[in-house]
């Protein structure tokens, strides 16, 4: 369980990458869950202490909940409050507009608005694509179901995720968000050179533009916000995060028979725990199998007598489930992720499409 976890990748994220993406935030939801959480956990983990299996699973639970966004965000009711939301913006535009004809603004804040209305067209138009290419590849129907097959086809789960970076939906719709953000710093630069000027006389374009920039900034401010507090919480809460995605969401993966079929195991402690720094200590152990007329115990390292869900040691006589990966927690937490994802929250091997035992001993 110690396997090592290449931490490069994490140090690219930064919430300057979601700025650059503003229309896009406002369009589909809050920023990657993964960077937030990585962001917090680079701040807090060595405080924390941290294991590299413990980082592993919050990561791969914080994907999981990538996924299951994306699919809330792309289904249908969310498709259409974006273009009803997209299409009040556009109405109030040319309602203003056309209220506002007499106004002689110093700056061309006209020009802005038309420019805002358009970014809101192109981005309806790239939303009706998308939703039309996903139905025409299954997944609009499907359920999480389809999202959750597609995600671990083979022992190990790859890359996730059902947009292909590469279609030409996804390029526009990264240009419109690049050009909404520069959009977005011109009419600021507009409204602000303008001034009192500006306001007193041209007072419905200057406080549509101020609406219209403000509720951007505002949106932003409260998705990043929500996005470290959803990361935070899968850091330090994720038992509870994994118990509110059993209550609430399908559970699409393995069934109570196929969890049942794993091994169980009583944790029987040898050492005595020990406490640093007010902090419980794990000691060596062995894992004896139930429900076996021939039970053999298995030694665990002090290590690894610790579950990677809920970050506690293994107390004397605790229930463990072993994955076929030979990966173990605690039966209770691991039995409720198993219901939502069939897979190894530490390395997505998938319990329903076991391997070769080579293969596992290899993970």
């Amino acid at each position: 369980m110690m396997n090592s976890v290449d931490i490069h990748p994490l140090i690219g994220y930064s919430i300057g990458d979601e700025l650059l993406q503003s229309r896009r935030l406002m369009r589909h939801g809050p920023p990657p869950l993964r960077g937030a959480m990585r962001l917090f956990r680079r701040a807090s983990g060595r405080r924390m202490r941290l294991r590299d299996p413990s980082v592993r699973v919050r990561e791969n639970a914080a994907e999981e909940l990538e996924e299951r966004q994306s699919f809330w965000f792309h289904s249908k009711p969310a498709i259409i409050l974006d273009l009803l939301w997209n299409l009040v913006f556009v109405i109030v535009g040319f309602t203003v507009l056309g209220l506002s004809v007499e106004e002689k603004p110093l700056v061309p804040m006209r020009i802005w608005v038309v420019g805002y209305i358009l970014l809101c067209v192109v981005h309806v138009g790239c939303v009706v694509a998308e939703y039309r290419r996903r139905r025409e590849a299954g997944w609009g129907s499907g359920g999480s179901e389809s999202l959750m097959s597609g995600s671990h086809v083979g022992g190990y789960g790859g890359e996730h995720g059902v947009a292909d970076d590469t279609s030409v939906t996804k390029n526009l719709e990264s240009a419109n968000s690049m050009f909404s953000f520069i959009w977005w710093v011109i009419g600021f630069y507009w409204v602000l050179n303008g001034g009192q000027t500006l306001l007193s006389g041209s007072p419905r374009l200057y406080w549509l533009c101020v609406s219209f920039l403000v509720f951007d900034v505002a949106f932003i401010i409260v998705c990043v916000a929500a996005s470290c507090l959803v990361g935070i919480a899968v850091c330090c809460f994720l038992p509870c995060i994994i118990a509110i995605l059993y209550a609430v969401t399908d559970q699409d993966g393995a069934t109570d028979e196929e969890i049942d079929r794993l091994p169980k195991f009583k944790f029987r402690r040898v050492g005595n725990s020990e406490k640093v720094n007010g902090e419980v200590q794990a000691s060596e152990g062995f894992m004896t199998e139930c429900d076996t007329n021939a039970p053999t115990d298995h030694p665990i390292s002090q290590a690894d007598a610790e579950c990677c869900v809920c970050l506690s040691v293994y107390e004397n006589g605790a229930e463990l489930r072993q994955l076929p990966c030979q990966h173990h927690f605690h039966c209770t937490c691991i039995d409720k992720w198993l219901h939502i994802n069939a897979t190894c929250p530490m390395c997505k091997f998938n319990i329903l499409k076991p391997r070769g035992r080579h293969e596992i001993g290899q993970v």
